[in-house]
């Protein structure tokens, strides 16, 4: 069979899931999203994400995550490319920018998307370079930073 990226469904969500699990056991991270909340985030009334999945029949080869942003210095919409994940027997083959390619569509056909965003771990070297092989480029003078947990709730008493 030929291996098919479409956007995920509901329907989806078990591979959805295992695939965003995979991806965090790859890249030795704490997983703590739940098939329940990827289906609030995901396919609730106001999804915080979309999905493309990459399947050969019955196999879940890929999965890419994403979100619409706005850049005022760009001055269109963007997509911010959360998570990547490609199987190991399928990588090498090209399906991970096949994958960011279909999010590259999918972003301009819901939002007029002009450009990808993504952060990608310094410590995976064989990451980096794929990124950067596709024309991804570090933005220098930038530093990603994130608010979250405590600081996340009391923001607003810093005032």
């Amino acid at each position: 069979m030929a291996t098919v990226i479409r956007p995920a469904t509901k329907a989806d969500l078990a591979r959805l899931d295992a695939a965003l699990r995979a991806l965090s056991a790859d890249l030795g991270d704490r997983h703590r999203a739940t098939a329940a909340d990827l289906r609030a985030a995901g396919f609730g009334p106001l999804p915080a994400f979309r999905a493309m999945l990459a399947l050969d029949g019955d196999a879940t080869l890929g999965a890419a995550v994403f979100s619409p942003l706005y850049s005022t210095t760009r001055g269109c919409p963007g997509a911010y490319v959360s998570d990547l994940w490609v199987a190991a027997a399928a990588r090498g083959t090209g399906l991970g920018a096949r994958l960011l390619a279909a999010v590259r569509d999918e972003a301009q056909a819901l939002w007029g998307a002009g450009f990808l965003r993504l952060a990608v771990y310094a410590d995976n070297p064989r990451a980096v370079t794929f990124y950067e092989r596709l024309g991804f480029a570090p933005r220098s003078g930038e530093t990603s930073m994130i608010l979250e947990g405590a600081a996340f709730d009391r923001i607003g008493d810093m005032a």
